[in-house]
This record gives C-alpha cells, sequence and structure tokens, in this order.
C-alpha cells in the first residue's frame, strides 16, 4: 500500500463519496427505530437501537462535516490556516457491547464500517495535521549506520 504525502482532492472526493452513501445506510438503519415497535421488538432493542444509533449518526455526521471542511479548503472557500484552527476531527466514542448484543448482526457490521471509516479519516487528520511527517524505517536505519560510522570515523 502506497502512503501518501499529502491530503489531494481526488482522495477527498473518494472518501466523502464513500460517507455520504454509508451515512445513507446509517439514516435507512436507524430512521426504522424512530417508528412504532414492530411485533415481537422489545423496549431493550429499541433502547440498543437508540443508543447506538445516536452515536453512529454522530460519527458520521463528524466524518462528513471534516470531509466538507476538506472540499471547502479545496475550493478555496477556506484557508489553511481555518481549517487547522477549526476543521479538526472530533473522537469518537466507543460502542456500549452490551447493547450491540442486542442488535442485529446486519446492523452491528453496519456500525463497524462507520467505526472504521472515522479511524481512517482521524488517522489522515492526525496525519495532515503533522504536515504528513512520516518516519522512515529507512531513513531511521541510515541514520542509526550514518551515527555508527560517525563515532568510529
Amino acid at each position: 500500500m502506497t502512503r501518501t504525502t499529502n491530503l489531494s482532492r481526488p482522495i477527498i472526493e473518494a472518501l466523502y463519496s464513500e460517507a455520504l452513501v454509508l451515512a445513507d445506510d446509517v439514516r435507512a438503519v436507524f430512521a426504522l427505530g424512530t417508528k412504532e415497535p414492530g411485533m415481537g421488538e422489545n423496549d431493550e432493542v429499541r433502547l440498543a437501537l437508540s443508543i447506538e444509533g445516536l452515536k453512529t449518526t454522530t460519527r458520521m455526521m463528524h466524518v462528513l462535516a471534516w470531509l466538507l471542511n476538506q472540499r471547502a479548503y479545496f475550493s478555496g472557500e477556506l484557508t489553511e490556516n481555518q481549517v487547522r484552527r477549526h476543521g479538526e476531527l472530533p473522537g469518537d466514542r466507543d460502542s456500549d457491547a452490551s447493547q450491540l448484543a442486542k442488535l442485529e448482526p446486519e446492523t452491528r457490521e453496519l456500525i463497524e464500517e462507520t467505526v472504521k471509516l472515522h479511524g481512517r479519516i482521524a488517522r489522515l487528520d492526525e496525519a495532515w495535521r503533522k504536515d504528513f511527517e512520516v518516519a522512515s524505517p529507512a531513513r531511521a536505519f541510515q541514520d542509526k549506520i550514518g551515527r555508527a560510522f560517525g563515532r568510529f570515523g
């Protein structure tokens, strides 16, 4: 896998498209939880759906907001300084395992997809804020060799 050294419009647009599709799936699943209870649904399942639904939709809104800020930056609507000062991705809230256990496997998988996307965006945000300073194993080895020869030279 190739490491990126900067964010680019194509990266942001691809992530934005992915996030929109995922957000639509989230909306469809969790909107069902707001309707009248169906046959056999109990209050614990509806509560679990509400709790995890709120966390999941919030997570997706944070991801989309971050991506929209990046899109605005690439469109010239925001400066880099504005994005750096006000566009940091908020942290994520972990799901409650006991609540997840009450949900259907498909719903749990959808929640996990949102967690993974948030994690990817969080890593990009962190790297971008550090100007993509990547510690190269090869560079570290070269530096070590240089120091070793410097002592004996």
